[in-house]
């Protein structure tokens, strides 16, 4: 087993044949979003990832490209996807990776910018000649008060 940890742009980064495999895979997602490309975003992803992200249902099955292409197109400017104390864990076929997203970008019709932290976690199995993305879970703390509001304002 053997873990690498990403803050730094993954060309940087010195890490096993498998970990730089990963962490390309993570930039990949990282360029998808900058470039709202939908199609290079669910590459990534096997067609039956089980995907706990922050919009409803509480669960997906697969990445829906249509689905995610639109998300993409509601934003005014690129999503910058930004990564802080990631670290990846490689055990034989399998790994996982867990530290902070930041994301960071202007709706179309907003009057201010988006910029907040999540925490996420990526489950990866390797099949066939590369390594699928088949389980991610990203969250956002939210107030334990009666308000129950998002922790927006939180960094790591």
């Amino acid at each position: 087993m053997s873990t690498a940890v990403l803050n730094v742009p993954v060309s940087t980064v010195s890490a096993s044949n498998d970990e730089a495999e990963i962490l390309a895979i993570l930039e990949s997602l990282r360029h998808a979003h900058h470039d709202h490309n939908a199609a290079l975003f669910a590459a990534q992803f096997a067609s039956d990832a089980e995907i706990y992200n922050l919009a409803p249902p509480l669960a997906h099955h697969g990445v829906d490209l249509a689905e995610k292409q639109a998300w993409l197109d509601s934003w005014a400017t690129p999503v910058e996807i930004d990564t802080r104390d990631f670290k990846v864990t490689v055990s034989g076929n399998f790994a996982f990776c867990h530290g902070y997203m930041r994301m960071r970008g202007t709706k179309k019709g907003a009057e201010h910018a988006v910029d907040f932290w999540m925490r996420e976690t990526l489950c990866l199995e390797r099949k066939g000649s590369g390594w699928q993305i088949v389980h991610e879970h990203t969250s956002v703390p939210f107030y334990m008060d009666a308000s129950l509001r998002p922790a927006f304002d939180l960094q790591p």
